[in-house]
């Protein structure tokens, strides 16, 4: 062959070289140019493949980030996997790495790849995909095979046409080698499954937004945001701020403001290195301020919008729409009833469209069926909304709200003791609700959306929705009750009230002052309660509504009880029973004879207590009113105490117990667990009752419940001197005391002097009891017969 023909060859080999570096450095991995093919015949010359070997390129992973921080049983996770492949065990791994815009999957690839990389000596192939970067096209998988034969040797001449052609070749190339191969940023399982080797030996990593359901033999790694001390910790490592700690509340603020967020928390910590005038302070109120924190998470070109707004661009029109809706939630969390009130679709609509978010980790999933945003991706959500027509929010906003109130009332018709006549606050339709067939039903699903109507009913007063804000406190009364949450309902009421009187509507205001008055006394303000309730009354009289009259008649004699105006109370229960008995409301008819039973047991009427609470029971069994029934048995056993029969009454309270339980009424629990445990002490059971009347005065505690509280105390107190512990019960009975005091409650007043002059010497007992006997006898309790007995002959 002519030296010239040898010299045309070898230049073709140095394009052919040379091509395949430059394909290499394309991002792409696209093969072009005008290249030869290998293998042809020149002369009596003949180039083959085996001689024409393009350099492979296959040690090719980014630099490890200095900084990484945390993710230790993820990458423990992966070292495992790597070891199995290492000693020859199983196929193919692949490790689907997924998570929200801006959580560090790439960052904890190539941290994992680098850690792992001893164990693939064949090579570690690092290959972006470009899912999601700014002004380019993701690759193609014809494309990305391609730069992967091109990193492995092949010459760009022989990279075949196709896709299938191409991953066959791949497969091929990546048999009997140890190798480690990184895809980042993938847009799905379509993209990734033609890169896939066929072999063992070879350790695959994929990172995507989205969750590659269709690779359906990888193992998932789901990246969830940083723990608060991780974050804090990445923090200060890229601040580069001497004497700045993890610890130091300014950093756990900055970071919590961060949503410790890693793309965030690396923001920030960069506005602090390059800012040496600034202070985290400075960051705080940045991210606080009324620009929004979304506004203030950028440096440069790169934000966490940014991030944000690529995952929604790969959404339908009608997926982005929906996700602007879900931003208008007020709650913490949604479930497809509520989502699709919001989008204004059907249940099985809106499941399909919160999977679809699901799948692009826009919105997560903690309980099944139960979906919320971080918070960053709520504001960001929030930020598009906003730019939408404000009718249409409004609109959207106000299907929420009828949701949620049109749901609680189904769920209160199982969970109410009593009715009051509803507001029609719904502005259109009644939606779609779920199921709730049950008490157990009704109260799962109140309890699953307890902060979501908190939300809505503050939103609604915070909004001027005032029939919403007036309307959504009393359908959520009775659960919010039973469940102890006291205070918030009072500030629920304190708002519907007002809600009611800004928009004029009288019937709303009785309604909330009623439910108000009857959580004030609960909650030991008997002065506030009986002003509350005698105003609803007025307004349900001027109203002409007699069934509300009977409740602010029942809810106030039970407020002139607690405060000790026994005759007061039974005129106003013979006032409702007579209201009740007219318009036959046999549940409330149940419940007046209930309370009537015990003012009845409180003045010493103990056999008219007797045949009130038994047809009181009869009638709550009658009605089904589970919850009623449990009350009369309580207070029968309180009868049957007083008048001896020990076993009797323990048997009833148990039953009472039990029915408060299942029904999970927590201030229920509690009276029936000290109720118990004083026919236990009285019955020389000390160390049960002991452990009844604890567990019952930590219930009150918790639900805030004072007048129990105080009443337990006193009967803590007695246990004590009956286990010869005066000192013990002096502790006990001053705090009763103190309580009785604060909250105007005389019978419990008179009892804790009482037990304060039992644990005390004879000579500085008398006083007391003459104090207690002087309330005793002002409030007409049968304990002052007693009392007058023992004071008259001290040794009985």
């Amino acid at each position: 062959m002519p030296v010239g023909g040898v010299r045309a060859a070898l230049a073709r080999l140095v394009r052919v070289v040379a091509a395949g570096r430059e394909v290499r450095n394309q991002a792409s991995g696209t093969v072009g140019g005008d290249v030869i093919q290998v293998g042809a015949v020149h002369g009596d010359v003949h180039v083959a493949a085996a001689e024409v070997t393009a350099a492979a390129a296959v040690r090719t992973l980014p630099a490890d980030v200095a900084s990484f921080t945390g993710r230790s049983d993820q990458l423990d996770r992966l070292v495992r996997e790597a070891s199995r492949l290492a000693a020859g065990g199983g196929v193919v791994t692949i490790s689907a790495i997924d998570g929200m815009a801006g959580v560090g999957k790439t960052a904890f690839a190539v941290h994992a790849a680098h850690r792992l990389a001893d164990a693939f000596p064949d090579g570690q192939i690092f290959l972006r995909l470009h899912g999601h970067t700014p002004g380019q096209r993701p690759v193609s998988s014809a494309d990305a095979l391609g730069e992967l034969l091109l990193a492995t040797g092949v010459p760009p001449g022989r990279v075949p046409a196709g896709v299938e052609a191409r991953s066959r070749l791949w497969r091929d190339r990546a048999a009997g080698g140890r190798r480690l191969l990184l895809l980042d940023d993938a847009t799905g399982s379509d993209q990734v499954r033609p890169l896939l080797p066929g072999t063992d030996g070879t350790m695959v990593l994929v990172t995507s937004r989205r969750r590659l359901a269709g690779l359906q033999d990888a193992a998932r790694v789901t990246l969830d945001v940083l723990s608060p001390g991780e974050a804090a910790r990445l923090f200060v490592r890229l601040s580069g701020r001497p004497g700045l700690r993890p610890a130091d509340a300014a950093v756990v603020e900055t970071v919590a403001l961060c949503g410790h967020l890693p793309l965030a928390v690396r923001l920030m910590a960069g506005q602090l290195k390059h800012r040496p005038a600034w202070t985290p302070a400075d960051l705080i109120a940045d991210l606080r301020s009324s620009r929004g924190r979304l506004e203030a998470l950028r440096a440069e070109d790169d934000s966490v919008t940014a991030a944000f707004d690529l995952s929604y661009r790969d959404l339908t029109a009608g997926q982005r729409r929906f996700f602007r809706r879900l931003g208008l939630q007020p709650g913490p969390d949604i479930d497809a009833y509520a989502a699709a009130a919001l989008g204004d679709v059907d249940p099985g609509s809106a499941r399909g469209l919160l999977d679809d978010l699901y799948s692009w980790h826009l919105i997560d999933e903690p309980v099944r069926g139960r979906y919320r945003f971080h918070d960053l991706i709520r504001e960001h959500a929030r930020a598009l909304a906003a730019a939408d027509d404000p009718a249409d929010r409004e609109r959207a906003t106000d299907r929420l709200l009828d949701y949620f109130l049109h749901a609680s009332r189904v769920a209160d018709r199982h969970l109410a003791r009593r009715v009051v006549t509803p507001v029609d606050a719904l502005s259109g339709e009644p939606p779609i609700v779920p199921d709730l067939p049950t008490r157990e039903a009704a109260a799962a699903w109140m309890d699953a959306e307890r902060l979501n109507l908190l939300a809505a009913a503050d939103h609604a007063a915070a909004t001027g929705r005032h029939r919403h804000a007036n309307a959504l406190p009393a359908a959520m009364h009775g659960f919010m009750r039973t469940q102890g949450h006291w205070n918030r309902l009072l500030e629920l009421h304190r708002a519907a009230a007002g809600a009611a009187g800004l928009a004029g509507d009288a019937l709303g205001e009785a309604n909330a002052l009623s439910d108000l008055g009857v959580m004030l006394r609960l909650s030991g303000d008997t002065a506030a309660a009986e002003e509350s309730l005698t105003r609803s009354l007025e307004l349900y009289s001027r109203l002409g509504d007699r069934q509300g009259q009977g409740n602010a008649r029942n809810f106030l004699a039970c407020v002139r009880r607690s405060t000790g105006h026994y005759a007061a109370a039974r005129s106003e229960f013979a006032q409702a029973l007579e209201l009740y008995r007219e318009i036959g409301d046999r549940p409330g008819e149940a419940n007046v004879l209930n309370n009537l039973g015990l003012i009845q047991h409180l003045s010493g009427d103990h056999r008219e207590a007797s045949a009130s609470q038994r047809a009181a029971l009869a009638l709550h069994r009658e009605v089904g009113d589970r919850l009623g029934e449990a009350n009369a048995h309580l207070d029968l056993g309180a009868v049957l105490q007083v008048t001896g029969d020990l076993r009797e009454a323990s048997a009833r309270q148990r039953a009472a117990l039990a029915i408060y339980r299942e029904l999970g009424d927590q201030p229920g629990e509690a009276n029936a667990l000290n109720h118990l445990g004083a026919t236990l002490r009285l019955a020389d059971d000390h160390e049960t009752a002991q452990a009844c009347q604890r567990e019952a005065l930590a219930l009150h505690r918790r639900i805030g419940n004072q007048l129990g509280e105080a009443e337990t105390l006193n009967n803590l107190g007695e246990l004590a001197l009956a286990c010869s512990r005066p000192d013990d019960g002096l502790t006990l009975h001053d705090r009763a005391l103190a309580i009785a005091r604060a909250i105007a409650s005389p019978i419990e007043e008179a009892r804790a002097l009482e037990g304060t002059a039992r644990c005390r010497p004879p000579e500085l007992a008398e006083p007391l009891l003459r104090e207690a006997l002087a309330i005793y006898r002002r409030i007409g309790s049968a304990h002052a017969h007693r009392l007058e007995t023992s004071l008259r002959d001290p040794g009985d």
